[in-house]
């Protein structure tokens, strides 16, 4: 078995980022954290999720987020399927946080993209089958 553990991200302002976390994942907490230095430069993280997957943020960021609609390297977004997009865009909406892209919807599937507060882009995809031919259409 293999499966993605958690992201390591680098962000301005941890109070801030949790801010828009802690609005789509209502069930994740901080797991824990703490100070160091890397590679010169002292940073505070915390690990935010459940016992399963986390998010690891690092604080201090530094510089521009690459154009998420452009082609320069680096993550263009990731993506959490959830179980009822609706409660989580009531969620965020009252957070103060706006849908930037609508996604793509049709009997499958439907899905928004957020920007978090620190320009990255997160996607987040309801299945409506689970079937996975169904969910899993390209044409």
């Amino acid at each position: 078995m293999m499966r993605l553990e958690h992201l390591n991200l680098v962000v301005n302002d941890l109070a801030e980022t949790l801010s828009f976390y802690q609005a789509a994942f209502p069930h994740w907490k901080v797991r824990g954290g703490g100070e160091g230095e890397w590679h010169g430069v002292l940073r505070k993280w915390i690990h935010f999720g459940d016992d399963y997957n986390y998010l690891s943020f690092n604080d201090n960021g530094k510089g521009l987020m690459r154009p998420v609609e452009g082609y320069d390297l680096g993550l263009a977004h990731f993506a959490y399927v959830v179980s009822d997009l609706q409660s989580l865009i009531q969620r965020l909406t009252l957070a103060g946080f706006e849908i930037a892209i609508q996604g793509g919807k049709d009997v499958n599937y439907d899905s928004v993209y957020y920007m978090d507060p620190n320009g990255y882009e997160v996607e987040f995809v309801e299945y409506l089958t689970d079937i996975p031919s169904e969910r899993n259409q390209y044409s």
